[in-house]
């Protein structure tokens, strides 16, 4: 029987609440916790706010719940103390940074590339629902968005670092030591944009009937007409020389 799609929000929405109240129990730094948790929420309040008048794909849906529990995983144990290696030991017997050659725990990095893969489709279908973008600028708007945004996130965890300062400090900045912390960080989450926006596009020429007609229309000149100065003289009803 097919769920519709209201039933099939609801049930994400009452998995994503009872991990969020489960992992709210005794996280490993209430500090830390409660730092991690405002985008957090204020995300979520954002797509309950907007569900009615701007309802999104249940495939956004799902790759903003998905990321939205590895970030409740995260903020319950911090990002660089998430025992992931450890679970899979106990559950099916190897070690994931054995497999990998990891020599740290990179729970972090693997957080911030799924920021890009889970998060690039639902900011396209913002753009072209909201923005009308086609063609070129529906792929690079949303891998451009994720990467500015990105960049944005590791000034708030600078500036929440220095501030706070301290064990709490240290908790929510996460970088285990490396000095690259930050640039690898942004560097995932670009990648992970790009792998989501290439498999789009290569699903769009496979079922999209006019997609080169419509990539190369997205360059064309809609205003030959100068802005700058010369935009601000025709307001102004003034001639240019």
């Amino acid at each position: 029987m097919r769920v519709t799609r209201r039933t099939y929000l609801l049930i994400l929405a009452a998995a994503f609440a009872v991990l969020w109240a489960a992992l709210a129990i005794a996280p490993l730094h209430r500090s830390d916790w409660l730092l991690e948790n405002v985008l957090l929420l204020l995300g979520v309040a954002g797509i309950v706010a907007t569900s009615r008048v701007f309802p999104l794909s249940r495939v956004s849906y799902t790759t903003l719940f998905v990321f939205f529990c590895l970030h409740t995983i995260g903020a319950h144990y911090t990002y660089s103390e998430v025992p992931y290696d450890q679970a899979a030991r106990a559950l099916f017997g190897f070690s994931i940074d054995e497999l990998f050659g990891w020599e740290r725990n990179n729970f972090d990095r693997v957080v911030h590339f799924s920021y890009g893969l889970l998060l690039a489709y639902p900011i396209r279908e913002v753009f072209l629902r909201v923005v009308a973008v086609r063609g070129f600028w529906g792929y690079f708007l949303p891998l451009d968005l994720t990467m500015s945004t990105s960049m944005l996130y590791e000034l708030i965890e600078w500036g929440a670092a220095v501030g706070f300062g301290g064990d709490l400090g240290a908790a929510f900045l996460g970088s285990q030591g490396d000095v690259w912390d930050a640039q690898k960080d942004m560097a995932l989450a670009s990648l992970g944009a790009l792998i989501t926006m290439t498999v789009t596009a290569c699903i769009n020429i496979a079922y999209q009937r006019d997609f080169a007609r419509e990539w190369a229309d997205s360059f064309r000149v809609r205003n030959n007409q100068p802005l700058g100065e010369e935009a601000i003289a025709r307001m102004r009803g003034e001639a240019m020389p």
